[in-house]
């Protein structure tokens, strides 16, 4: 199953050509596109940790893991990096006040076995019943409330060192205005990066941790712990991860040419699998990544070969405590003006989401369920009962899915009348 055929000479791309799922280039050659794999993901894999908390070494090497999962379960034939979800920033920061990361992580655990049972079904009865109890009017939502309810953190982090978060979001938005290509594409790191050696020669990065970690080690393993209320906190992430996998796919089959109906289930399953994986050892949550489709599209080579390279790249980069502390160093103003670009970044997706499908708002179904939820998730109008707290996220992810559900079968029912 594990075998490439070499591409021609395995040294040039011809015009209109490309280097398919289950060929390669010569080993010099693959190796770099490899490596270009791990430049595309490193900067938003490791954006996550820095704002959870969670350790990022051990965050990397899970991402490294869950790739080479991923290319195994889906039989070699569907070439995909797993990175850091930034689905997972909000519940994991609701968790955390519960439990700490522990109660994040098994939060992380359920939502990825979750994801892999959906996998499962959808292996078995197609994908048509998810598209539509997910429409785009449901999905864009759900987006955009999960990147719009974090507001108040960024700001919380923002305010805590104002001066590095502007200078951090004004490089953002300069990098991404002045470059063009891979360095646009990377604004956020770059950013991050500015703000970073900023606040170091200002004094303002306290690298204690940074002197006292070795150069070589193992990461650092959490293991989870398992609490009702936290993990239902969880579960609007797992409607996210369906929608991105089935991206995912859907743009790999557009770019080859070859239909890829048939790994949507095994994508759900392994993608399911590498975050469930993750969170039982400290990890964050996986997804497939958009950046390195882009490497993709841009190169015209879509051998798995290249991303295995870049899983076990990713792996040999984590066994270095030394280099996760330096990320673990960054101080708050740096991540507050991240995360104001970031999170409404996130918030916009949903937007796109809504723009690409055409989704009619002069439905007043449609328009009523996304202004709905988008107040109730924005404003984090949540309530708690017993042990069971409902979360502003969880709220609106109910007023989507099953308010539109509701009212579109009520409309329809009327019109048929």
């Amino acid at each position: 199953m594990l075998s490439w055929k070499l591409h021609g000479d395995g040294k040039s791309i011809q015009p209109g050509e490309v280097v398919g799922i289950g060929e390669r280039l010569t080993w010099p050659r693959t190796i770099g596109f490899g490596l270009q794999h791990i430049a595309a993901m490193f900067g938003a894999t490791f954006l996550v940790p820095i704002i959870t908390g969670f350790s990022p070494t051990t965050t990397l090497f899970f991402s490294g893991v869950g790739t080479l999962l991923f290319i195994l379960i889906t039989q070699n034939k569907l070439p995909s990096y797993l990175g850091s979800s930034f689905a997972f920033l909000a519940p994991v920061a609701a968790a955390k006040t519960e439990g700490g990361i522990p109660a994040a992580l098994g939060g992380i655990v359920a939502a990825g076995v979750l994801l892999a049972l959906v996998g499962f079904i959808a292996k078995s009865a197609g994908t048509a019943w998810i598209e539509n109890f997910m429409p785009p009017i449901v999905t864009g939502t759900i987006v955009m409330v999960i990147g719009l309810n974090l507001a108040g953190a960024a700001k919380n982090d923002f305010v805590a060192g104002p001066l590095l978060g502007l200078i951090t979001l004004l490089s953002i938005g300069f990098i991404g205005a002045f470059f063009k290509g891979f360095i646009g594409r990377i604004s956020i790191i770059g950013g991050l990066i500015v703000g970073y050696v900023v606040a170091a020669l200002m004094g303002d990065v306290d690298f204690s941790g940074v002197n006292s970690a070795a150069w070589v080690g193992l990461p650092e393993f959490t293991t989870p712990t398992f609490s009702t209320s936290a993990i239902v906190l969880f579960l609007p992430v797992v409607l996210v991860l369906i929608a991105e996998n089935i991206g995912h796919v859907k743009a790999v089959a557009a770019m080859t040419g070859k239909s890829l109906d048939d790994q949507v289930g095994n994508a759900l399953v392994a993608d399911g699998a590498a975050t469930a994986l993750a969170g039982l050892g400290g990890g964050s949550g996986t997804t497939t990544y958009a950046e390195n489709i882009g490497v993709m599209a841009a190169s015209r080579v879509y051998s798995t070969l290249a991303y295995i390279i870049a899983g076990v790249g990713a792996i040999l980069l984590a066994l270095s405590p030394k280099f996760g502390a330096v990320l673990a160093a960054t101080p708050a103003g740096v991540k507050g003006g991240v995360t104001v670009a970031l999170f409404g970044m996130i918030g916009v997706l949903g937007a796109r989401i809504w723009i690409d499908a055409k989704v009619d708002f002069a439905d007043p179904t449609n328009l009523y369920i996304a202004a709905s939820a988008l107040i109730i998730g924005i404003s984090d109008l949540s309530w708690t009962s017993g042990k069971f707290a409902f979360s502003g996220i969880i709220n609106a992810t109910l007023m989507a899915v099953v308010g539109y559900q509701v009212f579109n079968r009520i409309a329809k029912a009327r019109k048929n009348r």
